[in-house]
């Protein structure tokens, strides 16, 4: 490998290609402790052309590619596979040093980024110039743009944006060979062909190494309240969401929380978010043009199911903390790795859903500790999993995707499939599907160099 490194010293620098196992340790293991791979090196670009040339030398060298921006994903798509995987020696391209954000195009509403810009960042940027981005995840300081295009994360705002593929108006990448491919247009209509952003978007770097992104920007809004409300249902949420949509109030955010999630956070130091206990926990945030705490507390009173509640004006951050902190109670809290499953269902199957979910732990042979939350209004659950012994892992994620498939649901609702379900796509995808996503994987990368396992197994 001393040549092929050599190469890529050349082209980023020294310091920039780190062999040290040391160095190297912290870029290998995912986030969730439950993936670590092998590299020979991690090399770290500085900008596309750097990207570019690397990836000429990895082509000609037979050499796969792993691409990780902040390392946040939580299906193990962002570290390479062991050394045995593939039968070819592999190294983790990084984007941490490429973090440059453009000036604000204030007309178009929309910026040009890096890949390796975090989303605290731009958003940080946007503010500069009294606009937004529109993706909000509570791992905005390490989550980075090409990280969340990606993956095509969802996130807290998706009820009211939707996903990342909506947010992307331009793209530029670099293919498996080392070709530029720039679609580069804020034009809110441009119908020339394929939507090759969007389909990069959600691609898991499997297709090509994400360089830089053109995001559209959102007006933030004018003012917004939160609520948490304490309830009995499922059911509940889903109606009061409803019914605050009637009143002319806008959905900025719809979180859940179940009575065990609260009371872990609340473990760790958090304050609960009403004095009343109950089995779930809804979070909604809304905005509006008149009175909008009066007009929720209107709502409120109307509404049926709801044991307590309480109300904050916008950002309400030590109400967020509640549902924002679960994340790291539930990996301070557990014995073995998180078994952390992002999924779906269809609203009107989420109430059974959650029932079904909550009662697996008690209908296996071994030690487990569930607790959910997730995106209520959009029918996404996080569902993790506590003190399951590694060896049992395969065995209740199958008693997960089970409960998944029967209610109509998808076995990934945000956190793309990487090298954690690779097994179960089928329940999702027909062959005629994987069939055509395959194809195109062959052809964009036919020597199956970027993030091989991830995706398709």
């Amino acid at each position: 490998m001393q040549p092929f490194l050599d190469e890529c010293r050349a082209v980023v620098g020294d310091a920039h290609v780190l062999t040290d196992p040391q160095a190297m340790a912290g870029f290998l293991t995912d986030w969730t402790g439950r993936w670590t791979g092998h590299a020979e090196a991690v090399i770290r670009p500085r900008t596309t052309d750097e990207v570019a040339a690397v990836m000429r030398i990895c082509s000609s060298g037979d050499v796969d590619v792993c691409v990780q921006g902040g390392n946040t994903g939580l299906v193990g798509g962002s570290v390479p596979p062991s050394a045995a995987a593939t039968g070819r020696p592999a190294v983790l391209l990084s984007t941490t040093r490429m973090t440059d954000i453009d000036d604000i195009d204030t007309v178009g509403r929309c910026v040009g980024v890096q890949a390796g810009a975090t989303i605290d960042a731009i958003d940080t940027h946007a503010a500069r110039s009294g606009l937004m981005f529109p993706i909000d995840l509570a791992s905005r300081e390490s989550a980075t743009a090409g990280g969340v295009v990606a993956t095509n994360a969802g996130g807290t705002r998706m009820i009211r944006h939707g996903n990342t593929r909506a947010q992307v108006l331009g793209i530029e990448a670099v293919l498996a060979d080392g070709r530029l491919l720039r679609r580069w247009s804020s034009l809110v209509k441009d119908n020339v062909g394929y939507d090759v952003p969007g389909l990069l978007a959600g691609s898991e770097g499997t297709l090509a190494v994400i360089t830089r992104v053109l995001f559209a920007l959102a007006s933030p809004p004018p003012a917004t309240t939160v609520t948490v409300v304490a309830i009995d249902h499922v059911e509940t949420a889903l109606d009061l969401i409803g019914l605050l949509r009637s009143a002319g109030l806008t959905i900025e955010a719809a979180e859940i929380m179940t009575q065990a999630g609260v009371d872990l956070v609340h473990e760790h130091g958090q304050r609960r978010p009403v004095s009343t206990s109950a089995p779930f926990y809804a979070l909604i945030e809304v905005s509006g043009v008149g009175e909008v705490e009066s007009e929720m507390i209107d709502v409120l009173e109307r509404a049926d199911g709801i044991v307590d509640a309480v109300l904050e004006p916008g950002p309400a951050r030590a109400l967020w903390a509640a549902r924002e902190n679960h994340t790291e109670a539930i990996s301070r809290s557990t014995t073995t790795p998180v078994v952390k499953l992002d999924v779906s269902f269809p609203l009107r199957a989420l109430p059974e859903a959650f029932g079904e979910l909550s009662a697996i732990e008690g209908l296996v042979g071994h030690p487990c500790r569930a607790i959910l939350f997730g995106h209520v209004g959009d029918g996404n659950i996080h569902v993790n999993l506590l003190d399951v012994p590694p060896e049992r892992t395969e065995e209740i994620t199958a008693r997960v995707f089970a409960v998944v498939a029967v209610n109509g649901g998808s076995i990934s609702a945000e956190h793309g499939i990487g090298r954690a379900k690779t097994a179960w796509t089928h329940l999702g995808r027909s062959e005629v599907d994987r069939t055509t996503m395959r194809a195109i994987k062959t052809t964009l990368d036919p020597q199956g160099l970027l993030n091989p396992g991830v995706l398709f197994g």
